[in-house]
Formats: structure tokens, sequence, C-alpha cells
């Protein structure tokens, strides 16, 4: 059996402002494609399919043609939802859709009946574990104490196991979590996980919890990542962040034989706008040819002049259409001191204090002869008023 693992489509998210459904539109037609060139048999989408609780009607469009196309591709399809999709939303007609060979798991009662899908080897059972909050978890099954996620996965992988147990066969797990391989001293960057997954910070699963599995598919991470042969995240199909610029985006090829795990290879999802980080003084990345390679990018400015420029995004866009975002990094100064403020001032006017918070602020840089007089006129109507009371 060969399956694709993805995850993380995120349907409807935006990109610093700008919408990305047509984008994901060509990458999900590219999974399409990849499905039909490699006889993917199932397709599994390891949580977060749309960005929100209340995904628009445009989003479940895109979710309903690509779902079709993987049907007519001959594929099954497998998702569970993750923590920005609303279970109820996501899960509806859910068991209609089964029937075709869409499978959507979004109850948590659900994590230990599989879908079974045979090959000429014999039956695969497929536990999809919705996205689990410990307290969800401790009212359905008062008996258990859940209060963490390492917890809860515990809980329901024991269950899992005892059903595998029973059916015998292979099997492949399905969760939605921050998963790290605790026991190599091997954690996943915070800066590569989707959103804080608990009120006070994250909630880390240590890699055991999913011993026992086949393979397992996980999500909720955006970069790929192989924590073992069997154990990986496959990352989102679309760059969200500029953080992810240099983080491949595709799905794992995963091959069970007769054994279970067999070979397992990456594959690439088209890009359809690349994510470029320019740094330099404003005045450079407009008028430097080298350039005119990026400027169909999304790009996000890093601006080194020593002063902020004036309409900065504007004068970019109009070379970088899609320049996205800009932060002003002057270089540091190192004539500053480390003497107190007081100290500092104890001797000046008031036109040298102001002066001097303007040349700190601006990297050097001093008011402008129009400034000054105005600085001036202000400062001295402050001094009548203080003398008038």
């Amino acid at each position: 059996m060969r399956i694709l693992h993805t995850s993380d489509w995120h349907i409807g998210r935006t990109f610093h402002g700008h919408p990305t459904l047509e984008h994901l539109s060509v990458v999900l037609d590219g999974l399409v494609a990849i499905v039909v060139e490699n006889s993917v048999d199932v397709v599994v989408v390891a949580g977060d399919v749309f960005d929100s609780a209340t995904p628009a009607a445009e989003n479940f469009d895109v979710l309903t043609r690509v779902l079709g196309q993987l049907r007519d591709a001959g594929a099954a399809v497998v998702m569970t939802s993750g923590n920005h999709d609303s279970a109820t939303r996501l899960g509806f007609q859910s068991g209609f859709l089964g029937a075709a060979g869409i499978h959507v798991i979004t109850r948590p009662e659900q994590h230990d009946v599989p879908v079974t899908i045979d090959d000429e080897h014999g039956p695969v059972h497929f536990y999809g574990i919705p996205y689990l909050e410990p307290s969800m978890l401790r009212h359905r099954y008062p008996e258990s104490d859940v209060r963490t996620h390492e917890r809860a996965l515990g809980f329901v992988m024991d269950r899992i196991r005892a059903d595998k147990t029973r059916r015998g066969g292979r099997s492949v797990v399905i969760s939605h979590s921050f998963v790290v391989n605790i026991a190599q001293g091997e954690a996943v960057a915070q800066g590569d996980v989707e959103r804080d997954i608990t009120a006070g910070g994250l909630d880390l699963v240590p890699i055991g919890v999913f011993d026992g599995a086949d393979y397992v598919a996980l999500g909720h991470i955006h970069g790929r990542a192989a924590l073992t042969d069997r154990v990986r995240y496959s990352g989102a199909p679309l760059h969200y962040s500029f953080s992810e610029a240099s983080k491949p985006r595709g799905g794992w090829l995963v091959d069970l034989d007769s054994e279970g795990l067999g070979e397992v290879r990456w594959i690439d999802f088209p890009v359809p706008r690349r994510l470029t980080v320019l740094t330099g003084e404003l005045e450079d990345l407009l008028a430097d040819a080298a350039h005119a390679d990026f400027e169909n990018d999304w790009v996000c400015a890093i601006l080194t002049d020593r002063v902020r420029p004036m309409d900065s995004m504007r004068r970019l866009q109009a070379r970088f259409r899609f320049a996205a975002t800009l932060e002003h990094r002057p270089p540091l100064d190192d004539t500053a001191t480390v003497t107190s403020y007081s100290d500092r001032v104890a001797a000046k006017s008031d036109s040298e204090i102001v002066d001097g918070f303007l040349a700190f602020v601006r990297n050097g840089v001093g008011p402008s002869a129009p400034e000054r007089a105005l600085l001036a006129d202000v400062i001295e109507e402050q001094r009548v008023r203080e003398a008038s009371k």
C-alpha cells in the first residue's frame, strides 16, 4: 500500500494580509497529480484542514473540489481535525463521506475505531486521533487521569494498541500534536510550531508514546521532520511564514509491505510563489540589478538605513509588487556609553536634550533645520506656560 502523508493545509489562511486560496489551489492540484503519477492508494491529512473554526464558503469549495479529484484518481482519503478546525463543521456528513472513501475523523471516541483498508497483503488499520484537549478527554473518560497532552495521547495509544492486538494486521496512526524525540535529546524548534497549543506553553509529547504503530503521520509543525524512520512530520503544503522560507514543501510517500513499513521518500509539491528575504538600504534594494529575479517573489525587506526611510513599503512595492513585510534594522552604534541618562543630560539645555534624543532614536541623525525651528517654538511655548503658573 502506498500512502501520501500530508498535514496542515490551513485552507483560508492569509499571508501577511494577502489571501492564499489561489496559491493553495495550485499546490493541491499538484498533489492530485502526484497521487496519479505515483499510484497512491491513501492520502492522509494530519489535522488543520482549515485555518479557522468558521471557514468561509469558498474554503469549503476548495476542499470539496480536491477531495473529489483525489477520489477520481483512485485514492482513499483519511483526515483528522487539528486545533484550528471545528470538529463539528469538519465532521459534518462524515458518515456519508466514509461510504465514498473519504474518512473524516473528528470525534474523540473515534480514536480506537480504525478505518481499515485492504491491499494484497491484508488489512491496514488507520487510527485517526483528532486534536485532543485533555479536559475534553477527561470529561468523556472520567476514570482516566489525563491532564497533559502526553497523558491524553498515552491513554488513547494504549487503547489503540489493545485494539490492534485484537485485530492483527498493520497500522498507521495519525496525530496532530507536538512530538519530540526526548530519548535522544532532540526537539523540534518552537518557531516551526503553528501556534501555542496550551494556555501556559508548549505541551510536549515524547516519541515513545507512539510505540507499536508501523507508521505515525504527524501534523502541527509546518516544516518536515523525520523523528525516526516511522515517525514523521510532513509540514504544511504552502509557505505561511518567512521563517519557513528555507523549508521544502511536500509530503512523505510511505510504502507498506507485507511486514510493515517499507520505503519512505520525500516528494516535493509545487511552490506557486517563492519567499525571499532581502537585506540592505532601501535605495540599494530598489536599484540593484541583482534583485531582478526576486521581483515576483513574496519579499521580506530588512532595511539597514540609519534613519527609517519615509514611505518605504510603497516604494518597495513599486519594484517588488509582492513585498509583504519590512523591518528596520539599522547598524548598531558602537559609540554608545554606559553612563546614566541623568548624567548625560545634567548640563544640557532642553533643546540639546531633544536633539540628543532624536539622534539616539534615529541612529545618529539629529533634527533637520525645519525640525529644529519647530522644536524651538514648542520648547519656548512650554517655558512660557510653566512661567505663568
